[in-house]
Order: structure tokens, then C-alpha cells, then sequence
């Protein structure tokens, strides 16, 4: 999407294609364990078809086309909202504020990876391990201008934009895509994780036998969101989802 927060001078990546093998590749080379892994969520209300998806699931990594009535929405309810400044090992969920154009899903993936359980299954002395530690610890702008200058960062990420099963768009174009995170941290609340907003958002207590995939989750998350851009007037609900958990392959 044309990033509405991202200076338009910034620099772009080549957007990710939303499939879980793109995804996967793009974790796992920066160093997330092989244990883990996306896989596609068919329905957020068939039973049958939720029981296909690997539990439990840590993270799920909503997209969906950007309106006018999403960003308004977006910007409505960030209004009254503190600028976030949170840092160090205290802080509840890390986030990331996104100043890299037609970045949202490496976002997203970060806000999925980095967070509750999947953050134990980070290889130690990866590039992802690495970049995490030197995060922690700084506030919200200077932990995006790390973001930013990432070699390493970059270069996984220009590999796995190469493989989805559609050509590449350019990095410069615009995409009407984004990609919000719904994580379940390790205090057992769920977040809501988008780098374009004015910081991490708590959506609400989750049980201990509840992950991001449970029935209240997708009730606090994915279908508050959906319900939220429906009541909006956005004509165009389609979105798709996947889950991060373990795999077996």
C-alpha cells in the first residue's frame, strides 16, 4: 500500500506475497527454528476447517485491502492514543514502527516472531537473535531506524520477495495490501501489532489453554477488525490469514 506514515522519500522493499512458504522462508532464514512455521487459516468460523491448522498458534498475520473508511477508522481511534515510547526487557510486546515503504508484512512478521512463545525459538547468534538484542533496548524511533539500516534485513527480505507464485511487483509500486499482526504475548494478552499505528494496541485477556486462533481471540482480533471495517462502510472485506505455529514436514 502507499504507506500514508512512511515519507514517500524513504526507501521501499518489494512487497511480500501473502503465502505461508514466502513467509516461512523469510523467519527461517533470519533465524527462526524449522519448528515453526505459517500455515494457511481457510475460515475464522468453520470448526472443520480451523481443525486443519496447527496448534497452538502463536501469531496470526491478517491481510486485507486498504480504504478510505479503514484509514479513517485507523486514525479515529488513534487519536486520543499517547505516542508509544516503550523500550527494554519491561516492556509488555515489542513493536516496531514502520518507516520502510511497502514493508507492512516484514513488519508483521517481526511483531509475530518477536513476541510470546515464537521469541524462545530464535536461534541464538542469528541475525534475527541479534537484531532483537540490539531492539530491546531502544525506543520506538531509533529501533525503526535500526530496522532501517539492516543489511541483513534487507537482503533476506529481497530473497523471499522473489518466491511467491506472482511475479514481484516493483518496489516502488503501490500496493493496496496491508498486514496487521495479532499476537499472543507472554502475558497472555492479546495484541494487536500494525507499524503504522501510533503503537502496540491490547485487544484483551487471553486464558492460558487460549491462543491466537481460540475463539476469543478471533472475537478480540481478527473479527472485531473485520466487524469494525464493515460497520466503516469498506465495500471490500476480502482478507486472508495465516498462522504461525509448529510444523511438521
Amino acid at each position: 500500500m502507499a504507506d500514508p506514515d512512511a515519507p514517500q522519500t524513504n526507501k521501499a522493499f518489494v512487497p511480500l506475497e501473502n503465502n505461508p512458504e514466502v513467509m516461512t522462508h523469510l523467519v527461517r532464514q533470519l533465524g527462526l527454528s524449522p519448528s515453526l512455521g505459517f500455515t494457511d487459516v481457510w475460515s475464522i468460523d468453520s470448526p472443520d476447517l480451523i481443525a486443519f491448522v496447527p496448534r497452538p498458534s502463536h501469531a496470526l498475520l491478517l491481510v486485507f485491502p486498504v480504504s478510505s473508511t479503514h484509514e479513517t477508522a485507523r486514525r479515529t481511534e488513534d487519536a486520543p492514543l499517547p505516542t508509544y515510547s516503550g523500550s527494554g526487557p519491561g516492556e509488555p510486546v515489542m513493536w516496531f514502527k514502520q518507516t520502510i515503504r511497502n514493508a507492512c508484512g516484514l513488519i508483521g512478521l517481526l511483531h509475530a516472531v518477536s513476541n510470546g512463545e515464537p521469541r524462545r525459538h530464535i536461534t541464538a547468534g542469528s541475525d534475527l537473535d541479534t537484531l532483537l538484542r540490539e531492539a530491546e533496548g531502544l525506543e520506538p524511533v531509533r529501533r525503526a531506524d535500526l530496522l532501517y539500516e539492516s543489511k541483513a534485513l534487507e537482503s533476506a527480505h529481497a530473497d523471499a520477495a522473489q518466491l511467491g507464485d506472482t511475479a514481484a511487483p516493483q518496489a516502488e509500486s503501490e500496493v493496496d495490501l496491508h498486514f496487521v499482526a495479532f499476537v499472543k504475548g507472554q502475558d497472555g494478552r492479546l495484541w494487536e501489532l500494525d507499524g503504522q499505528r501510533k503503537g502496540p494496541l491490547e485487544r484483551g485477556v487471553l486464558g492460558v489453554d487460549e491462543d491466537a486462533l481460540s475463539d476469543k481471540a478471533l472475537d478480540l482480533g481478527v473479527r472485531r477488525f473485520l466487524e469494525i471495517e464493515k460497520r466503516s462502510g469498506n465495500p471490500d472485506l476480502r482478507f486472508s490469514l495465516l498462522s504461525l505455529g509448529e510444523v511438521f514436514e
